[in-house]
C-alpha cells in the first residue's frame, strides 16, 4: 500500500521561513530511518503559496489565480510518499515525525487493481510505459 503524507502549511511556511539547521538535521535523521526501512519512495517540501497559481476548470473555461492563498490550513507545505503494509503502519511512522507543532494528512494512493475492469490491459500498458518514462526522467 502506498500513502501520501501531506504536511499542512502554517504561518511560518507561508511566510517563507525555512527550517533551522537543527530541524533539518532532525528531519534528515527521520528520513534516513524511513529510507533504511524501505518505506520512503519520495519526499519534498513545497515553496509557499505566494509562488503558486490555482487553475479552476469550468467546462472549456480556465481561470488562473496567483497566490498567495488565504486559507493556510488548507494548503500543503510538503509531502512524503510511503510504501507500507497497512494504514496502521503509516500511522505509526507518522507519529514519529519530529514536528513540535503542525498537522499532517495521510491518504492512501490508488493502485491499478482498485480500478477494476475499467482499467483495461491497454490502459495498464500505457501506465507502465509512463512509469518507465518517469523513471528515465528522474535520471536526467
Amino acid at each position: 500500500m502506498r500513502f501520501i503524507v501531506m504536511v499542512k502549511a502554517n504561518k511560518d511556511s507561508e511566510a517563507g521561513i525555512l527550517p533551522t539547521t537543527e530541524q533539518l538535521a532532525e528531519m534528515g535523521k527521520f528520513n534516513d530511518e524511513l529510507v533504511k526501512a524501505g518505506i520512503m519512495l519520495a519526499g519534498e517540501g513545497l515553496k509557499d503559496s505566494s509562488k503558486g497559481v490555482r487553475i479552476s476548470y469550468d467546462g472549456k473555461k480556465r481561470t488562473l489565480r496567483d497566490g498567495p492563498f488565504t486559507e493556510t490550513k488548507e494548503l500543503v507545505a510538503g509531502f512524503w510518499i510511503w510504501q507500507v503494509k497497512s494504514k496502521q503502519e503509516a500511522l505509526e511512522w507518522a507519529k514519529r515525525i519530529p514536528f513540535q507543532e503542525g498537522e499532517v494528512e495521510i491518504r492512501q494512493i490508488f493502485e491499478a487493481e482498485d480500478f477494476g475492469a475499467e482499467f483495461t490491459p491497454e490502459l495498464r500498458e500505457q501506465e507502465e510505459r509512463q512509469r518507465q518514462a518517469m523513471a528515465r526522467n528522474k535520471k536526467r
